[in-house]
């Protein structure tokens, strides 16, 4: 028996050895995007160009940080429906806490150590880790940029907001996507700029006052298949900041239930 418990806990650990070091590239990865993103902001944010002029003059930048948020909610939805993830890197950071007890080290522990394990943890806590590294990283931004109108950077994103509604509800557009991931390309993006600006906008994307139409955006997708958005609208509900305030309107939190 004790050698039979012995050969599974080995196939266990050798089957979530890889699990982690994977989980560590996503992280480390993590960093790099949120640098990125910051210079990708500072790059389309900076004077004297408006938000459109810049988006227009820097196409290939503004296609860069859609690539990232589209990206950014892919990761995200992915990590909400498995939660092995955590469940598996539980029981590493279990294992290697036990034999440190045991003042044994396992050869594991030279790519993730106890260090690395406790800020990826913090990391794969968070519901949507990536779009949480990439809020941070905007508010960030705009706290350290003092001499840079916050709403050159919110303007930014209402900016994107708008493009991106506009190809999906416009037939115009929409008959030029040929395929549904253009579509479901173009709504990531969408929800994600909203969550930044809702996360650094002083009254949020959901009131009167926000240059964001989310009545339309909701709408939006609203009108796609339900399992294709689902995790979208999700993370409106649960990641944004504003949408309990009393500055949001009943409509609102209503197309959203």
């Amino acid at each position: 028996l004790q050698f039979y418990c012995s050969n599974v806990i080995a196939k266990a650990w050798n089957a979530v050895c890889p699990l982690v070091a994977k989980l560590k590239r996503f992280y480390e990865f993590s960093l790099r995007l949120e640098n990125a993103l910051r210079s990708l902001l500072e790059a389309l944010t900076s004077p004297p160009y408006a938000p459109m002029q810049h988006l227009e003059r820097e196409q290939a930048l503004a296609k860069q940080f859609a690539e990232i948020l589209h990206f950014t909610l892919s990761f995200d939805e992915l990590k909400m429906t498995n939660p092995a993830i955590q469940n598996d890197f539980s029981y590493y950071r279990r294992t290697i806490s036990r034999n440190r007890l045991n003042n044994q080290q396992l050869e594991a522990e030279n790519e993730v150590n106890n260090e690395m394990a406790n800020r990826m943890s913090l990391f794969y806590a968070e519901a949507t880790p990536m779009l949480k590294t990439l809020s941070n990283a905007t508010t960030k931004f705009v706290s350290e940029n003092k001499t840079l109108p916050i709403e050159d950077t919110t303007d930014c994103l209402s900016t994107m907001a708008c493009v991106c509604r506009v190809m999906l509800e416009t037939p115009e557009y929409r008959c030029r996507f040929t395929n549904t991931d253009t579509v479901l390309f173009c709504m990531r993006v969408m929800v994600g700029v909203i969550i930044l600006y809702d996360h650094v906008h002083p009254v949020g994307a959901f009131a009167k006052t926000s240059k964001i139409d989310m009545k339309g955006c909701i709408k939006v997708l609203k009108e796609q298949p339900s399992n294709s958005v689902e995790g979208l609208l999700n993370a409106l509900r649960y990641t944004t900041r504003h949408l309990n305030d009393d500055s949001t309107s009943k409509q609102i939190r209503a197309l959203l239930q």
